[in-house]
């Protein structure tokens, strides 16, 4: 009876970590899963991640191999899709960068002359919009300091070790990366307030100059509400705090 094997979860990285994990992990055998080690010590076959397409290239002209170029808030992932990722190709062949895109996928190292190289071979590729972006942002930047922090306090521990030996990595370093890319969400939640604030403003003079016209409005909260917007519900204060 053949065995089905478990597929492997997809962990979430920022680009920054990710571009620097280069210590391949074979468990043997022709068809066992290959494993990229990251400086905070995670064990990675595959991953989740969410960013802006910038590019997408053809290798060869004709060729239906395609390069592709991902940019999160802290740098770019690069990707390969072909044939043997069809439903990945057929919904990348739709998208004309830039555009939000999600994306799961293998990890590949490529072994270089002088150091290890790593990319990603998408599975799926779906669009999205930036609240799906910067939630995304939120939960990475949760699961790195979780990495961090085990970093630092269980340093014997299996993968965490290994990674110590490998990388000898700056955790400070690190926490600056996820510190950056909860910023920038931040800003650019910040000028949305402002934006939407000036749309409010315009927006009440509208209602405004409306009411004047319309005499027999009996409820005039609820077309007030057409106007409303959702208030932001993520703190970020405990995850940016030294």
């Amino acid at each position: 009876m053949a065995t089905v094997r478990r597929r492997e979860v997809a962990r979430r990285l920022f680009a920054y970590e990710f571009n620097r994990s280069t210590y391949k992990i074979e468990d043997g055998g022709d068809k066992a899963p290959v494993y990229v080690l990251t400086p905070t010590g995670a064990r990675c076959n595959r991953v989740f991640i969410v960013g802006a397409l910038l590019e997408k290239e053809e290798a060869r002209p004709d060729s239906n191999f395609w390069r592709i170029r991902i940019s999160d808030p802290t740098g770019v992932f690069i990707g390969f899709v072909g044939r043997f990722q069809p439903e990945a190709l057929e919904t990348l062949l739709e998208i004309e960068p830039p555009e939000m895109i999600a994306v799961v996928g293998k990890v590949r190292v490529f072994e270089g002359e002088t150091r290890n190289f790593v990319s990603i071979r998408p599975e799926y590729i779906a669009v999205v919009d930036s609240e799906v972006r910067d939630y995304w942002v939120y939960e990475t930047a949760k699961r790195t300091l979780e990495r961090i922090e085990r970093m630092e306090t269980n340093r014997d521990d299996g993968d965490v070790a290994l990674a110590w030996q490998v990388y000898s990595p700056d955790l400070d370093e690190y926490r600056n990366v996820v510190k950056q890319a909860l910023l920038t969400i931040r800003e650019e939640f910040e000028v949305f307030e402002e934006v939407k604030e000036e749309k409010r403003e315009e927006e009440d003079e509208v209602v405004e100059e409306e009411v004047e016209e319309i005499e027999d409005i009996e409820d005039i909260d609820e077309f007030e509400e057409e106007f409303e917007f959702e208030e932001e519900e993520w703190d970020l204060s405990d995850i940016l705090e030294d």
